[in-house]
């Protein structure tokens, strides 16, 4: 399991403002970020861990999940975490032509900004692909695309105790994104053991720093 793969070395060569791989270093941040929620069962517990260990992070939401679960979508907001546009139907992009990409790009945006009152949000594609026709369309937009550092691998849904070994023999560094999820409860159980490692070390969880 190596969560940082070759893909991510390469990606480093773009500019951060068009495809954000780091985070800030030099305040000793990590920045955690979940995909594919609001889960009804998961999210919440996700964040009453968050809340434990002081820890803020970035939620790259699916629109219909959002819409769907909007009391979560408000506790969000209410504890100090941002939000993210993870597309409307988390479909496989590179199926889909530019105007049906924008589509679930902009119906999702509008559902955040009723929940934040932001007016642009970072964009995370599903399953992390990156058209290029898609990813030229978001640069001409001025529309950031976050991307991470750090895989935490825990999509694959193994057991926390996989995962903490993983993160223990691969330490994170100052300004990782790290990749997790909230539609299932391995990253909260990975997390009640590790945000005290990491809060050890000295790391701060701060959410994704806001574009230039």
């Amino acid at each position: 399991m190596n969560p940082r793969p070759r893909k991510l070395k390469l990606l480093r060569w773009l500019p951060n403002r068009w495809v954000m791989t780091r985070g800030r270093r030099a305040t000793r941040a990590l920045h955690l970020t979940f995909d594919d929620g609001p889960h009804p069962e998961h999210t919440g517990a996700l964040l009453d861990v968050l809340a434990e260990h002081g820890a803020r992070a970035t939620f790259f939401v699916i629109g219909q999940h959002a819409e769907r679960h909007p009391e979560l979508m408000r506790r969000i907001v209410a504890e100090g975490h941002t939000l993210g546009n993870h597309s409307w139907s988390h479909p496989q992009f590179e199926t889909l032509g530019l105007a049906a990409q924008r589509e679930e790009i902009a119906r999702t945006e509008a559902l955040l900004r009723a929940f934040d009152g932001r007016t642009r949000h970072d964009f995370r594609p599903p399953r992390g692909v990156l058209p290029r026709p898609m990813v030229m369309d978001c640069i001409r937009a001025g529309r950031r695309i976050a991307y991470w550092s750090y895989d935490s691998l825990d999509y694959a849904r193994p057991p926390a105790e996989r995962l903490v070994d993983t993160a223990r023999r691969h330490p994170l560094q100052a300004g990782d994104i790290v990749l997790m999820h909230d539609d299932y409860g391995v990253a909260a159980d990975m997390l009640r053991t590790m945000l005290p490692v990491w809060r050890e070390a000295g790391f701060a969880f701060e959410p994704l720093p806001e574009a230039a």
